[in-house]
């Protein structure tokens, strides 16, 4: 039997993410980037059959992944920050429908499906020249632009 404070409850309550280590309670730290599949492979991972993937993906050049996204979070027992692969499945055999939540570390291959999030390492295409001198504080960099004789 619930209690009646349990039953008048009309917040929403926090989601139950836990750290797949320790077990602990995760707290955000970031926005969720939600997935999308280009390849009918990753579709079939997802339980879609060959053939519907196929023509899914020539239809459509990407498909969003619902209850799938990468989410930064905090772990209390690491004492940092990690980037997780978060799935979402929402139980709809009772009436609530309670939603249960798994965490993996994110691979690097989930980074490449991921909308709207920057590469973890930098943009690919950018040099190290670049990216150096793009991070320098001090305008001293006339050294990298010696004149050789």
């Amino acid at each position: 039997m619930q209690r009646r404070c349990d039953r008048n409850r009309k917040r929403s309550k926090r989601r139950a993410i836990y750290c797949p280590v320790h077990g602990c309670y995760l707290d955000s730290v970031s926005q969720k980037y939600p997935l999308f599949a280009d390849r009918p492979g990753q579709l079939q991972q997802r339980g879609m059959g060959r053939q519907s993937a196929l023509l899914l993906l020539a239809s459509k050049t990407a498909v969003s992944l619902e209850g799938e996204w990468l989410e930064a979070f905090w772990c209390d027992e690491c004492q940092e920050t990690k980037w997780y692969y978060v799935q979402c499945h929402i139980s709809k055999d009772t009436p609530q429908q309670i939603r249960t939540y798994k965490a993996s570390v994110a691979s690097p291959e989930l980074w490449q499906q991921a909308i709207g999030v920057l590469h973890p390492d930098g943009n690919p295409s950018v040099s190290e020249f670049t990216r150096r001198h793009a991070r320098m504080v001090s305008h001293k960099s006339s050294k990298d632009f010696r004149v050789v004789t």
